[in-house]
């Protein structure tokens, strides 16, 4: 009798974790992405994680046209403004290299200034357009 007892309380230990554990994920939504699309090239832009407590700020980026070739190098192009007024290069980008119509990847930062409150993703020169402009609130 003990025997079923300890089992019957181990899975409702561990159902009421995966329970908890799902309502944690339902209570922090992703950050949404963002879209630009202009001069033939749509450029889209999903923060993988956003938050005073994220160690490396990491974007997914995905390019796409039927236009011209996409030669920009994303290292040299892409800043992150930070609403303390900072402006952090790139530390990585693993993904596509320049070329062709089609690019995905994602673009690594060091974490911006502590308190900000927003942050701006910029990427210029994508498919001529000067400056295309991502922001998100930082909770």
């Amino acid at each position: 009798m003990l025997r079923i007892f300890s089992r019957v309380f181990l899975a409702a230990v561990v159902l009421t974790a995966a329970f908890l554990g799902t309502l944690y994920s339902i209570a922090a939504p992703a950050p949404p992405a963002r879209t630009s699309d202009e001069a033939g090239v749509r450029v889209i832009v999903t923060p993988k994680a956003l938050g005073h407590d994220v160690k490396v700020l990491e974007f997914a980026v995905v390019m796409d046209t039927h236009v011209k070739p996409l030669n920009d190098d994303l290292m040299q192009t892409a800043v992150l403004i930070d609403s303390a007024g900072g402006r952090t290069s790139p530390t990585t980008w693993q993904g596509d290299p320049p070329g062709g119509h089609h690019r995905k990847g994602i673009l690594q930062f060091s974490t911006p200034a502590e308190n900000t409150k927003w942050i701006e993703l910029t990427i210029s020169g994508a498919g001529g357009v000067a400056t295309r402009t991502f922001r998100w609130e930082v909770e």
